[in-house]
């Protein structure tokens, strides 16, 4: 299909459009350390507390006052709690030794906002960054001044090469070698350090730290517990991680703190047997302070200047190819094609006029607040209501995710997805500006004992149609094929008379041709909804969306989130729930209350029936959406009979987890035996690209 050349008009809209992408991009990299990665969670199986609740007043004074207290503090820590039983709460929140204060405030403040929607209306949840790390409980676990086995380990899954016990022995001397450094001389607890090793991998790089607030001998016997650990998870692996609630470790084979080591160790002589690492004394060769040559520091002094000069190069070049040659096809930072360019600056809205229509972000139009931002009411100077999404500075919706975003929902074109209006990247700012949805999301309905009773038998039916023709429509109508891969309650919108909209394709995957199947390194989404084999292995494909369509269907008529806990001693999980009912024939039974006796008793039936049809644990099992709109229209269509669903999110309060940088793999124990709840944002490696 031939495309236009753009005229003189959309060139002098693009190079803005290229040079906010650029700035963009450079803002993105010059963020502190892991302020913008995605985090680890782990979600306690605690009671869960309620929406204006005692619980959740006491968890919001704490979020206002930890990340004030840890950016004044020295030593980058805080902790306290507020309340008082049965609705008190403690946290505790500590930050890398090596970012300054300003970063630390911003990390703890994220991290309060990424643990209530990540663990929502969890009591107990935890959330672990490279920069920073937050833990909250109605439990008073800051009395104590160990790990209590609360502790994640993560870990790259490449090895090292040959001899792998010579390579562990190095990492020991280094990670012991810092612990005491850490503990005796640092009065924040922390140290780095280098050591080298062989010509393969040349230098091994460290990192330990404690609790500001230890003892020099809890902190070093707190460190000796957790490389201790090291052999058993951590054994030949070029990079890993034991994260516990006072003390921490972590090596690799790339500097990934900020300025020079602490210490720096010579190479071993000769590759030896790996000693126990609680067995190891070694005596660190410190540089002394205002000596030592640091190598980083060299580095960027001579490499920015090149880098600085490349790039102002590079922009002239661009500036001057955009005058001279028009007619030829231009490429963006966000390296999209012409045509998506063009659909994208067609959309571009200006910032002073998004500021008018929100009042300036005023708190009185806030809608409400998630891991990415905080998203605002406006009315545009037209009269048209719009819900204004701001991603934050440190949000995990990057450049990549926002293109996805921009690129996919500008070409969608149903009336069960929610419509895009327009963007600004305008002043540092990101906002997607989307159509105003009255009735808000269905979660903000559904699992609210009073909303929901709105929510009769025709609009329930409404809304299941509604949102199996638009996954429909992604899946098979669409020419980019999509599977969305965070189909949940929140990310499905309510207009006026309760049409559902499909919304949030950030973490949307494009497809072409044929293609119906993928496996990823990047595994992200919300445990409940989320599919087993994508879970587990990372494989998702149109049947992850039509699993994840079955816990909608089972959530919307049975009223209860597939993350709350309804019998402790016996089903924890909304699937093994309505199964359990409905091998019994009392399926009624666990049906919305406000149903009962108002709905018919066979629709009801044959829509759960549907729904465990798409929850099968084999993906092949389940059906595609154009088979179960057929099923949803008609009423002579035979259905199987549905097989037990797939059960596979571990029962356990504990944090002792064990997570692979390139893929989740099952849940261990650092030193209790006991499985914990594996995060679906553990792996930040492969990037998310419509192609």
């Amino acid at each position: 299909m031939a495309t236009a050349a753009p005229g003189p008009g959309s060139r002098s809209r693009l190079l803005p459009l290229a040079l906010s992408s650029f700035l963009l991009l450079l803002l993105l990299l010059l963020i502190a350390p892991g302020a913008a990665a995605q985090p680890w969670q782990s979600c306690g199986n605690t009671d869960n507390y309620s929406a204006n609740s005692t619980y959740q007043s006491n968890l919001a004074s704490l979020a206002k006052a930890l990340p004030a207290n840890a950016s004044r503090s020295a030593t980058l820590f805080a902790e306290g709690s507020a309340g008082a039983l049965p609705d008190a709460v403690y946290a505790l929140a500590l930050c890398r030794g090596d970012i300054n204060a300003t970063a630390c405030g911003a990390c703890v403040t994220t991290a309060f906002q990424d643990a209530q929607q990540l663990c929502a209306y969890n009591k107990d949840a935890a959330v672990f960054y490279d920069a920073c790390y937050l833990r909250f409980s109605n439990k008073d676990f800051i009395a104590s001044a160990t790990n209590n086995g609360d502790a994640i380990v993560l870990m790259n899954s490449q090895n090292v090469s040959p001899p792998v016990r010579a390579f562990d022995a190095a990492v020991a001397v280094l990670l012991n070698a810092t612990a005491d450094y850490a503990a005796a001389n640092s009065s924040r607890r922390f140290a780095t350090g280098e050591e080298g090793f062989d010509a393969t991998d040349p230098t091994i790089y460290g990192l330990t730290q404690c609790t500001p607030n230890m003892s020099p001998a809890e902190c070093r016997t707190c460190l000796r517990s957790i490389i201790s650990d090291m052999p058993q998870y951590l054994s030949g692996r070029r990079g890993g991680r034991i994260i516990g609630m006072r003390c921490n470790f972590r090596y690799d084979l790339y500097s990934f703190f900020s300025g020079g080591p602490s210490l720096r160790l010579p190479a071993p002589s000769a590759p030896a047997p790996a000693p126990s690492p609680a067995q190891v004394n070694v005596t660190p060769t410190v540089t002394p302070t205002g000596r030592s040559r640091n190598r980083t520091g060299i580095v960027i002094a001579i490499v920015l200047p090149i880098v600085a000069g490349v790039l102002a190069i590079t922009m002239v070049c661009l500036c001057f190819l955009w005058r001279r040659r028009p007619a030829r096809d231009q490429t963006s930072s966000y390296s999209v094609n012409q045509s998506e360019i063009e659909s994208i600056d067609s959309l571009l809205l200006d910032i002073s006029m998004l500021r008018a229509a929100t009042d300036n972000f005023a708190e009185s139009n806030r809608l409400g607040e998630g891991g990415f931002g905080t998203v605002y009411k406006g009315v545009l100077p037209d009269n048209q209501e719009i819900a204004v999404k701001r991603l934050s500075q440190s949000s995990g919706q990057g450049i990549q995710e926002l293109k996805n975003e921009l690129v996919l929902v500008a070409k969608l074109q149903h009336k069960n997805l929610v419509r895009l209006v327009g963007v600004c990247l305008q002043e540092y700012e990101k906002l997607l500006v989307y159509e105003y949805m009255p009735n808000k999301s269905i979660d903000t309905i559904l699992f609210d004992s009073e909303k929901s009773k709105e929510l009769d038998w025709g609009k329930r039916v409404k809304i299941i149609d509604g949102i199996a023709r638009g996954l429909q429509y992604l899946h098979e109508d669409s020419q980019l094929k999509i599977i969305h891969r965070d189909l949940k309650a929140s990310n499905v919108l309510l207009n006026s008379d309760y049409t559902p909209k499909i919304s949030d394709f950030g973490l949307a995957r494009l497809f072409g041709g044929d293609q119906s199947r993928e496996v990823t390194n990047r595994v992200v989404g919300t445990y409940g909804y989320m599919s087993p084999e994508y879970a587990m292995r990372g494989h998702y494909s149109i049947k992850s969306d039509v699993f994840s369509f079955g816990v909608l269907i089972l959530e919307i008529l049975t009223g209860r989130s597939s993350s709350g806990s309804f019998n402790i001693e016996q089903s924890v999980d909304l699937l093994s729930l309505v199964w359990e009912h409905w091998t019994m024939g009392t399926i009624v039974e666990i049906m919305d209350p406000s149903l009962r006796g108002k709905a018919p008793a066979e629709q009801m039936l044959k829509n759960v029936h549907i729904g465990l049809l798409c929850v099968q644990d084999n993906p092949v099992d389940r059906p595609k959406m154009s088979t179960v709109n057929i099923m949803l229209s008609s009423g002579t269509m035979p259905l199987q009979s549905p097989l037990k669903p797939a059960f596979f999110i571990p029962k356990s309060g504990y944090y002792s987890t064990v997570h692979s940088e390139s893929y989740p793999i099952a849940s261990r124990s650092v030193d209790n035996g006991k499985p914990g709840a594996i995060s679906p944002n553990e792996v930040s490696i492969t990037e998310l690209e419509p192609r």
